[in-house]
């Protein structure tokens, strides 16, 4: 963890502690490949009491969806991982959107020009294309022939007194130095030997990539770079741009690829892998964030059920291997099993679930709620804290095979009788076992008794008593036990159920 470490003393501000980036583009929803990136940089930075930053990377405007960052901030907040500073927060390394750093990226263009480690380049879109169709037809990689590289100052300034277009290049040289990067190792990749020199700033006056990122993360004191894997072959390239300025450059970590349980890349297929997907199906952003860690590495062991804190407590940078995490999202559901278990355990995070099943209830069931009762409080709690442990969602209990807590059964006597042939004598067995259980009313009591009142019977099986008490109950033939169904209604409830179903 040293070697992680290394550098954070202050940076810009007087501040301490890391200073990591999540720097997503705006074109489209936050997906769980965004969100695993976003979560590594925040439970580094909560972990070494850093600051966890949100830059909106929108130089591509072309590829900008309107309100796109603002639902990628959304969409941190409601994961638990909100940004200390970002472009609705603020900060005091704003602006937090590229695309209002323009001058800031056109000053560092112009100081590489004069520096001599960039160059203007006049090259038409028709003589790169014709380069890039060569070298297809050549079966060789596409690279620009750094033509311009080539140019006199007397021809730059001809062509720009000629009104001509131009681009800002980097002059790519090779002996690059090889970097020691947190999760790969030692690195290097000599650049120059394969690419042609890279534009940094485009004619529009915006930079690309390589040129933007650089220079934020340097004026914004960003210490530690954790990105997507994608990007170890680009830092070499980041490198030389930081030596051209001569800035001291952050450390660098690259994360696998995060890859569906086959090793293909994650559908993006009707929106199934972004968050707003998730958090509209009733997934709780801990299970999301459970799951995501769960199937990669940087902890000690792979557990299920992490909260947050855990997560933060237990991570530890070089525990992150370079094999791609492979995601099972079929187990996802199992993941919010555990979770929704410890919600309704808490006392605060459960005033809210019933809160929340209450607006269920009315929306699901609305006018075919017979009485207020149902969505009292005590109710409600009583439900969820019975149901602990055998749904996965919130919305499972205003499903049918819950319908009876809601609304009540229409069961004919007839139906009963089908079942046993003493239905009254049953149903009085048990109204006087709800008027003697009023005071208190367990499951475990229940059972004893139920077990005791069907000794009672003449000739009708256990099984069938059992049957018949929760057809009468709940109109099915399946769901919780019927001990269960009895504690969850209330002795009231019980006793009007066997009475409507007597007199029907």
């Amino acid at each position: 963890m040293a070697r992680a470490l290394r550098g954070l003393g202050s940076v810009p501000g007087g501040q301490r502690g890391p200073r990591v980036r999540f720097g997503p583009s705006p074109t489209g929803f936050l997906h769980l490949g965004g969100l695993r990136t976003a979560l590594y940089n925040y439970i580094f930075a909560k972990k070494h009491q850093g600051t966890f930053i949100l830059r909106v990377e929108d130089t591509d405007q072309n590829r900008v969806v309107p309100g796109a960052a603002e639902g990628i901030e959304d969409m941190l907040d409601w994961a638990g991982i909100p940004p200390d500073e970002s472009p609705r927060r603020g900060g005091s390394f704003g602006p937090y959107r590229q695309s209002r750093r323009l001058d800031l990226y056109q000053s560092a263009s112009a100081e590489l020009l004069e520096r001599g480690a960039a160059y203007r380049c006049f090259c038409t879109p028709q003589r790169l294309n014709l380069l890039k169709k060569e070298a297809l037809r050549s079966q060789q990689t596409p690279r620009y022939d750094n033509r311009c590289r080539h140019l006199t100052p007397t021809e730059v300034a001809q062509k720009l007194s000629q009104g001509l277009d131009w681009v800002v290049r980097f002059r790519l040289e090779k002996g690059v130095e090889p970097f020691q990067d947190l999760v790969c190792g030692w690195t290097k990749h000599e650049v120059a030997e394969v690419e042609g020199d890279p534009v940094i700033l485009k004619g529009d006056g915006f930079p690309t990539y390589h040129l933007a990122n650089v220079v934020d993360d340097h004026h914004m004191g960003i210490s530690h770079v954790l990105r997507g894997t994608e990007w170890l072959t680009s830092t070499s390239k980041h490198l030389l741009l930081y030596r051209a300025f001569g800035w001291d450059p952050p450390q660098f970590g690259h994360l696998p690829l995060l890859l569906n349980k086959y090793g293909g890349k994650l559908s993006k297929r009707q929106g199934d892998i972004f968050l707003e997907h998730f958090a509209r199906d009733g997934y709780l952003p801990e299970a999301l964030l459970d799951i995501i860690t769960n199937c990669g590495s940087g902890f000690p062991a792979n557990q299920m059920g992490r909260t947050l804190e855990e997560l933060i407590s237990q991570f530890e940078i070089d525990r992150i291997s370079t094999h791609s995490a492979l995601l099972d999202l079929e187990k996802l559901p199992e993941f919010n099993r555990i979770h929704l278990t410890r919600h309704i355990e808490n006392d605060g995070l459960r005033q809210k679930l019933i809160k929340e099943l209450q607006l269920l209830v009315e929306q699901v069931y609305g006018d075919q709620q017979v009485d207020q009762e149902v969505l009292e409080k005590d109710y409600v709690e009583r439900v969820l804290l019975l149901r602990k442990g055998h749904i996965s969602f919130l919305k499972n209990l205003v499903s049918s095979d819950y319908s009876y807590l809601w609304v009540r059964p229409s069961v004919s006597r007839e139906q009963l009788q089908t079942v046993s042939g003493e239905v009254d004598e049953i149903g009085k067995l048990v109204l006087g076992l709800m008027t003697r259980q009023a005071a208190v009313l367990t499951i475990e009591e229940l059972n004893k008794d139920l077990r005791s009142l069907h000794q009672q019977t003449k000739e009708t099986k256990y099984s069938n008593v059992m049957q018949l008490l929760r057809l009468a109950l709940s109109g099915q033939q399946h769901g919780p036990s019927v001990a269960e169904m009895m504690v969850t209604l209330g002795p009231k409830e019980v006793c009007g159920r066997i009475h409507k179903a007597l007199s029907s």
